[in-house]
This record gives C-alpha cells, structure tokens and sequence, in this order.
C-alpha cells in the first residue's frame, strides 16, 4: 500500500499544480462593476424621463395652439361670413358706426386679401413679427391701423 501512495501522491500534486495553472491562466470575464451597472440604467432611466417630458410638452403646447389659433379653414370661414355681414352694412354707411363699437372683420378697400399676402402675413404674424405684418397689410389695403392690427392678431 505504501508503493501505491508513493505512485499516486505525485500525479495528485501533478493534476494540483496544472490545474491552478490553467486557473491562474484563463481569461477571466471582468465585465462591468454594479456601479457601472447602476450609473447605465440610471442614464437610460433618465433619457426615457426625459423624452416622455418632451413628449407631453408637445402635446401641450399642440393643445395650447389648438385652442387658441383657429385653423385656416376656420378663420376663412369666420372671414367670409364677416365680409358677408359687412358688405349690406358698407353699402348702407353703417360700416362705420360698426367700426367704432366693436371689430367685425377685416374691410379692407380693396375687397377679399390675395392668398399670397395672407400666407406671407400669417407666416410674419405667427414668426413674432407683428408689426411688420400690420405695416405689410397697411400698405396693401390701405387700411386703417386697428383693422389691420386686429386682422393680424386673430392670425
């Protein structure tokens, strides 16, 4: 029994040997600490926070637009039905009794606006050059200064 000890006592520590060289040896997979983790999930946590924000703040501010400017069809409409009423009433000399108590609508000399000039004002009206909107459609109508600045306001 002793000879087989002495045979199998230096293979033990043979297979021992290797084996903690092949452990010592072998790539270890280091990957990343839980800090690293935490600091990963809490910035994806943060971005989608942020990008829900940004998503209400949207539609906000599309509902805030919604109700306060009136789509285009709607303006025309309300601006056709404003220059039917005015027309009878300009005939009559009543416009100018209206114009004094409250805003009907634009009466402009030259009659409806031309497309191009309404885009041009709403696009000056809505980029937050009032002004420069009123003096453009003052000059084309020849207008008085409170009609063309309410036309520009209800834009």
């Amino acid at each position: 029994m002793g000879d087989v000890l002495l045979d199998i006592l230096p293979a033990l520590i043979l297979v021992a040997v290797l084996w903690a060289f092949a452990t010592a040896l072998k790539p270890r997979d280091f990957g990343i600490s839980d800090a690293e983790r935490y600091q990963l999930e809490l910035g994806a946590r943060s971005q989608a926070h942020y990008a829900a924000q940004v998503q209400a703040a949207t539609v906000a501010r599309a509902r805030v637009d919604a109700a306060t400017r009136p789509s285009q069809n709607e303006q025309h409409q309300a601006q056709q039905a404003d220059h039917a009423r005015a027309a009878p009433r300009a005939h009559a000399g009543a416009a100018p009794a209206m114009a004094k108590s409250c805003y009907q609508g634009p009466i402009f000399p030259g009659g409806p606006l031309n497309p191009q000039l309404a885009l041009q004002l709403q696009s000056l009206a809505r980029s937050g050059k009032k002004m420069q909107a009123v003096r453009l459609l003052r000059q084309a109508t020849h207008s008085d200064l409170l009609t063309a600045k309410n036309y520009v306001d209800r834009l």
